[in-house]
């Protein structure tokens, strides 16, 4: 089984507003809505993974991020670990550089159903204001 490790960036303004983007039609887990970040590459630390991911996903500059945990989920074929960052420094306005439909949500209004699985424990603890 493939396993994939993934950085993920909860991008959250001074508001407590948190940037999300939705996933292709045309991809795994089509239309669902998540937290920006991809693919850790080879020789990367999860933490560079998450700043080139969101340069290249979302335009900012991350000058702030700190880890928040991680999780495991094993689909049918795939297996991925998500680590995750919350992001509260960065420069530039966050948008979807890859055409992908964006918003803003208050934290405390995520639905975790929007999501895919791996996410539902961590938008949990956000909605909890654990984080």
């Amino acid at each position: 089984m493939k396993h994939l490790q993934v950085a993920v960036g909860i991008i959250r303004n001074a508001s407590k507003q948190i940037f999300l983007a939705q996933r292709a039609a045309t991809s795994y887990m089509a239309n669902k809505w998540e937290f920006p970040g991809g693919k850790i590459e080879a020789g990367e630390s999860a933490e560079q993974g998450l700043i080139r991911e969101l340069q290249e996903e979302t335009g900012i500059e991350v000058t702030e991020a700190r880890p928040i945990g991680h999780a495991d989920h094993s689909y049918d074929d795939l297996r991925v670990t998500l680590h995750f960052f919350l992001v509260e420094g960065w420069k530039g306005e966050p948008w979807g550089k890859e055409g992908q439909p964006q918003r803003w949500v208050d934290q405390h209004a995520l639905v975790a159903e929007e999501f895919p699985p791996a996410n539902h424990q961590l938008i949990a603890r956000l909605i909890a204001g654990e984080l």
